[in-house]
C-alpha cells in the first residue's frame, strides 16, 4: 500500500477544502487526545483504506494536508479521548465520525448495535464503553469542489412586506407529479423544473420556504418500524445538502444539483428560505448514537446538566441541546448559515425552535451573542429571518419578544384566526391587532408589520383541508398508539369526523377555508401559505406527519372540480394582494388622524354601521366586524419619495352562524362594489355588486366580504353610516355557536 503523503495543513478554514493542490482538513476538538484521518475508497468500503494521524493543532483546531487527495474523496475521524461520560466525555475511537463541515454526506445509517459508543444491554447502560468498529454501517463525508456556473444569478430582493411564503417538503411536492420526469421526481432538480417554476409563478408565491435540507439521519425507532424521518428535523450534517433529494448518482452530486435549483428559482424570482434545525441533532440523548459531535467533543457540543452532565438539557424534545454557549459551537452555526448564503445563494432562514438557541443559564436572553453576532454581521443581517419563536423549554413561548432584524411565525395569529372561524367566545379584540401586522406584538422595540410572519397551517399540524374536517387528530399510523402530535388543534370539523357526503358540512367546510385564505392574505405582515392548501390537501387527520414519506405527506396533483376551483381562488386572492398595496403597508396603521392629513388609516364599524366600541370589542359574543383600509393615507411612499395610493376598501367578517345586515359606512352618495364573498363557491365575485352606503350588505353566516369604494371621495367614506343604527349581538356560547351548522 502506497503511504499517502501529509503536510502540516492549516487550522482554517474548517472542514475539508480543496485548494487545487490538495486537501485540507481541520476539525475542532477541545478535549481529544488524538485524532485520526480514515479515507474510503468507495461507499462499500467495509473500513478505511487508509488512518493517517492528526498531529498538528493550533488552537484546539487539528489540521492535516494531503496533496494527493481530491474532490470525490470519502472521509471520516476517529476521535481518541476518555469515556468518561459522568463527566461528559464519550470519545471512542472504534467510531467512525462524520466531519461537522462536510459539505456533502454519502450513504446511510445501516443501524445495528455498532453505531452507539456504548454496550447495548449492558446493565450500565452508557457507562460501559462499546469497542467495536462501526465504519461498515455509517455514512462517510465527502470531499466537494465549490465551483459552479451561476450563470450571472442576482438574488430577486423581494422586499419582506411584500413576500408571499410558500412553505413546501422537497420530495413531498413532486413526488407525484406527472408533468415532472419520473427520475427527478421528489429531487432539487424537480422542484428547479420549468413545470414546478410555472406552478409557483402562475400561483403568486415570491418565496418557498424548504423544509429541512440539511443532511439528516433516519431514527433508529422509525426504522424498526419501516417509517422514515420524512421532515427531515434530526440534522447531522449543517453544511450538506441531503443526498435523498438529489437525482444524480455522483458522489456529492446533491451539492452541485441544489444549486441548479436556487438558481433556476431566482432566475424566475423566487426566493430560497430554508427550515434550519441548529437546536439539536441527531445524537439523541445519553442512549443516543456516536455518529459525530458526540464523538468529536460532547462537551463542548452539548448543553450537559450541570449536576450530572452524564445527562443532557433537553429544551428541544428530541433528546439534546446544541451548546451555542461553546464559541467553537456557535462559530459552526455562523459559518454554516453565511456558507448557505454565499456559497449556496439562499435568500433566508427559517430558524427551527429559535428559543433553545438563545438560552443562557437562566433562559432567555434577548443579548444572546448569538443575536448580537447576527446583528452586526455584514451579510447574515441582511437576508430574511424568522424564528420560530418557542421551544419546549419553561418559559420557552416568546412570540413578540425577539429583537430586530427578526421575524417571527405568529403562533397567536394562527391562534386568534382558528378560534375566531370556529366561532369562539371572546376572540373579535385580538383579530383586530392580528388583521392589522400585531402592533401589541412587535412595535414596541422598532419593528415592523412584516416581523409577523402569518399563517393558518404549516407542515406541523393539520392541513388546512383537514382542520376544518377533523376535531381531533388521527396519527395512528406513526406508531405512537396516537399519543404524538398536538391535541390542541383549534380545529372544528363541521358536523362530522373526517370526510362526509354531506353537502351542506362539505360547502361550510368550503367556505369556511375560503375564510381562512381571505383572513390570511387580506391581513397585514407576511402570508404564509402550507403547499397543498392552495387547492385542499389532505393528512386524512395525521396532525404529526414527520414520518409519513408516503401519500399522507406527497401531494396528490389529481384535482377534481372542486380542487380546481379552490386553486384558482388562492390564485386571485394572492394576485389581488399583489396588486393593492394597501393590504401589505411596511407601516403600522396608526388608526387615528396622521400627522399633516385627516386621515384616518384604519377604522373598525360595528354591523349598525357606527365605529366599533370599547364595550363590543371586550364582548365576548361579538363575531362581527369591518374594518375600513384606506388607500390614500401619504405616510407609505416610495423609493423617490412619492405617496403610495391605493383605493380604499372594506373588509367585512361574520363568524356567526347566521346571517348579520351589515349597514355600509360613509356619507351619502357614496357607492361600493361587493368583490369578493365567501359564500360564492368561486370567492371572487364574475359580476361585482354595487351597494350605496347606508345600504345594507347580505353578510352572510359565517363568511366574509370585501367591498370597494368606487364612487366619492375617500374621505367621506371614513365616517360612521349616515343610516346607522343600532345593533346587539346574540349572547351565544361556543358550544351553541357550533351547534348550528348553517
Amino acid at each position: 500500500m502506497t503511504p499517502v503523503r501529509t503536510w502540516l495543513g492549516y487550522p482554517y478554514p474548517l472542514g475539508a477544502t480543496w485548494m487545487g493542490n490538495g486537501v485540507n482538513f481541520a476539525i475542532f476538538s477541545e478535549h481529544a487526545t488524538g485524532i485520526e484521518l480514515c479515507l474510503f475508497d468507495n461507499i462499500e468500503a467495509t473500513e478505511e483504506n487508509f488512518r493517517i494521524p492528526v498531529t498538528e493543532r493550533t488552537d484546539q483546531i487539528w489540521h492535516v494536508f494531503l496533496p494527493d487527495v481530491g474532490p470525490g474523496q470519502l472521509y471520516g475521524f476517529r476521535v481518541a479521548g476518555p469515556y468518561d461520560p459522568e463527566h461528559g466525555l464519550r470519545f471512542n475511537s472504534s467510531k467512525l465520525l462524520l466531519d461537522p463541515y462536510a459539505k456533502a454526506i454519502a450513504g446511510e445509517v445501516i443501524w445495528a448495535d455498532e453505531m452507539f459508543g456504548y454496550a447495548i444491554g449492558d446493565k450500565k447502560e452508557d457507562l460501559t464503553q462499546d469497542f467495536r468498529d462501526d465504519a461498515w454501517g455509517v455514512p462517510k463525508s465527502v470531499v466537494i469542489d465549490t465551483g459552479f456556473d451561476w450563470q450571472g444569478d442576482r438574488r430577486p430582493g423581494v422586499p419582506l412586506h411584500t413576500s408571499v411564503i410558500y412553505e413546501v417538503h422537497v420530495k413531498g411536492f413532486s413526488k407525484l407529479w406527472q408533468e415532472v420526469p419520473e427520475r427527478l421526481r421528489g429531487t432539487y432538480a424537480a422542484l428547479g423544473s420549468p413545470a414546478c417554476i410555472d406552478y409557483l409563478k402562475k400561483l403568486g408565491v415570491t418565496a418557498v420556504d424548504l423544509l429541512p435540507v440539511h443532511a439528516h439521519i433516519d431514527d433508529k425507532i422509525l426504522v424498526d418500524r419501516g417509517l422514515t424521518n420524512y421532515w427531515g428535523y434530526n440534522t447531522i450534517g449543517f453544511f450538506a445538502p441531503h443526498a435523498q433529494y438529489s437525482s444524480g448518482a455522483q458522489t456529492g452530486a446533491q451539492v452541485s444539483e441544489f444549486k441548479s435549483m436556487v438558481r433556476n428559482l431566482h432566475a424566475a424570482g423566487i426566493e430560497v428560505i430554508l427550515d434550519v434545525v441548529y437546536n439539536h441533532t441527531a445524537e439523541g440523548n445519553h442512549l443516543g448514537p456516536t455518529l459525530c459531535f458526540r464523538g468529536i467533543d460532547n462537551l463542548a457540543y452539548y448543553r450537559l446538566h450541570p449536576e450530572n452532565p452524564r445527562l443532557y438539557l433537553d429544551f428541544t424534545g428530541t433528546g439534546n441541546t446544541f451548546n451555542l454557549l461553546h464559541p467553537h459551537t456557535l462559530q459552526l452555526v455562523m459559518d454554516s448559515l453565511r456558507y448557505w448564503v454565499l456559497e449556496m445563494h439562499v435568500d433566508g432562514f427559517r430558524v427551527d425552535l429559535a428559543v433553545s438557541l438563545v438560552r443562557n443559564h437562566g433562559g432567555f436572553n434577548k443579548l444572546h451573542p448569538f443575536f448580537e453576532i447576527i446583528q452586526q454581521d455584514p451579510v447574515l443581517s441582511r437576508v430574511k429571518l424568522i424564528a420560530e419563536p418557542w421551544d419546549v423549554g419553561e418559559g420557552g413561548y416568546q412570540v413578540g419578544n425577539f429583537p430586530t432584524p427578526w421575524s417571527e411565525w405568529n403562533g397567536k395569529y394562527r391562534d386568534a384566526a382558528r378560534g375566531f372561524w370556529k366561532g369562539d367566545e371572546g376572540r373579535i379584540g385580538e383579530m383586530g391587532y392580528r388583521l392589522t401586522g400585531s402592533p401589541d406584538l412587535y412595535q414596541h422595540n422598532g419593528r415592523r408589520p412584516s416581523a409577523s410572519i402569518n399563517f393558518v397551517t404549516s407542515h406541523d399540524g393539520f392541513t388546512l383541508n383537514d382542520l376544518v374536517s377533523y376535531n381531533e387528530k388521527h396519527n395512528e399510523l406513526n406508531g405512537d398508539g396516537n399519543n404524538d402530535g398536538d391535541n390542541n388543534n383549534l380545529s372544528w370539523n363541521c358536523g362530522v369526523e373526517g370526510p362526509t357526503d354531506d353537502p351542506q358540512i362539505n360547502a361550510l367546510r368550503e367556505r369556511q377555508r375560503r375564510n381562512f385564505l381571505t383572513t390570511l392574505f387580506l391581513s397585514q405582515g407576511v402570508p404564509m401559505l402550507l403547499g397543498g392548501d392552495e387547492w385542499g390537501r389532505t393528512q386524512k387527520g395525521n396532525n404529526n406527519p414527520y414520518c409519513q414519506d408516503n401519500e399522507i405527506s406527497w401531494f396528490d396533483w389529481r384535482h377534481d372540480e372542486k380542487q380546481k376551483q379552490f386553486l384558482e381562488f388562492t390564485r386571485k386572492l394572492i394576485w389581488f394582494r399583489e396588486a393593492h398595496p394597501v393590504f401589505r403597508r411596511p407601516k403600522f396603521f396608526q388608526g387615528r388622524r396622521i400627522r399633516g392629513s385627516e386621515i384616518r388609516d384604519v377604522m373598525w364599524f360595528n354591523p349598525g354601521g357606527s365605529e366599533m366600541s370599547d364595550e363590543e370589542w371586550a364582548s365576548p359574543f361579538v363575531r362581527c366586524v369591518g374594518m375600513l383600509l384606506s388607500g390614500d393615507t401619504v405616510d407609505v411612499v416610495n423609493f423617490e419619495g412619492e405617496p403610495i395610493r391605493d383605493d380604499t376598501f372594506l373588509l367585512l367578517m361574520n363568524a356567526h352562524y347566521e346571517a348579520i345586515p351589515f349597514v355600509l359606512p360613509g356619507q351619502e352618495n357614496l357607492e361600493w362594489q361587493l368583490i369578493l364573498d365567501t359564500m360564492d363557491p368561486n370567492g371572487f365575485l364574475a359580476e361585482p355588486k354595487k351597494i350605496a352606503s347606508g345600504d345594507d350588505v347580505d353578510l352572510r353566516g359565517r363568511a366574509c366580504c370585501l367591498l370597494q369604494l368606487i364612487r366619492g371621495a375617500q374621505a367621506q367614506a371614513r365616517e360612521e353610516s349616515w343610516k346607522k343604527r343600532p345593533v346587539e349581538f346574540p349572547p351565544l356560547s361556543a358550544e351553541e355557536e357550533r351547534s348550528r351548522r348553517k
